[in-house]
């Protein structure tokens, strides 16, 4: 399995990201700097999180219009699975990858805690490991979290079975009090139309170990193995 991490100014949980990788695939993915203009063959495409560009102008903005952007999504036109988390998830969106925007937090603060993800479909690469209506926990850590939309783009994401998490509390309920940023409709990540992107604002890559404090980010490493025909 070939994978790739793209690194730009300012990520910081690109090594998070290739240690996950590592340890599900036995092969440690490449690291790709955002300025190349060509990617090589590729199994798997990933936008980690950090703050790239100092998050000026939006998060994920300046990122987006990196010369290796263009190459990525020529890729995932093609088929090749990416995976955008937290920043990784803003750049997706502002390159026009996937509907929406990431916006300040509804409490213009912070926030960096674990929280509950109620998994809404199983039918993608990413979550085939989990059960829809299973819910599972995650970290977050992101000032610029508020997934918005329009109300046709909520619909078409509805719809189409693209809503891959949403934020719930442990019982899996969607309350105000679960959702740490405001999302619309709690929404924690997304799907393209062919199911071979994904955003998310959560970082399974930091639940992947008994040593983490769980392992339920894993089976979303060991599902893109599954789908690539890799033993997880």
């Amino acid at each position: 399995m070939k994978s790739a991490v793209i690194l730009f100014p300012g990520s910081n949980r690109d090594g998070d990201v290739s240690v996950a990788l590592e340890s599900v695939t036995g092969v440690r993915p490449a690291t790709i700097w955002h300025a190349e203009t060509a990617l090589p063959k590729l199994d798997l495409i990933v936008l980690p999180g950090g703050f790239s560009y100092g998050d000026y102008l939006r998060s994920g903005a300046i990122a987006a219009r990196s010369p290796v952007m263009r190459a990525v999504a020529d890729a995932a036109g093609k088929g090749v699975p990416v995976l955008g988390i937290c920043n990784g998830f803003q750049i997706l969106c502002e390159a026009g990858l996937l509907p929406g925007v990431l916006m300040r937090n509804a409490s213009l603060k912070f926030v960096c805690r674990e929280i509950h993800l109620r998994v809404e479909t199983s039918n993608s690469g990413f979550t085939r490991r989990y059960r829809r209506g299973e819910v599972i926990r995650a970290p977050v850590a992101h000032g610029d979290g508020n997934y918005r939309c329009d109300q046709n783009t909520l619909e078409w994401l509805r719809d189409g079975d693209r809503i891959a998490f949403r934020y719930v509390d442990a019982a899996g309920a969607v309350l105000p009090d679960a959702n740490p940023n405001g999302s619309t409709d709690a929404i924690a990540g997304i799907l393209n139309e062919r199911r071979n992107v994904l955003g998310m604002m959560p970082h399974p890559e930091d639940l992947i170990e008994p040593l983490h404090g769980g392992t339920d980010g894993r089976r979303l490493f060991q599902g893109v193995a599954d789908t690539l025909g890799v033993a997880a």
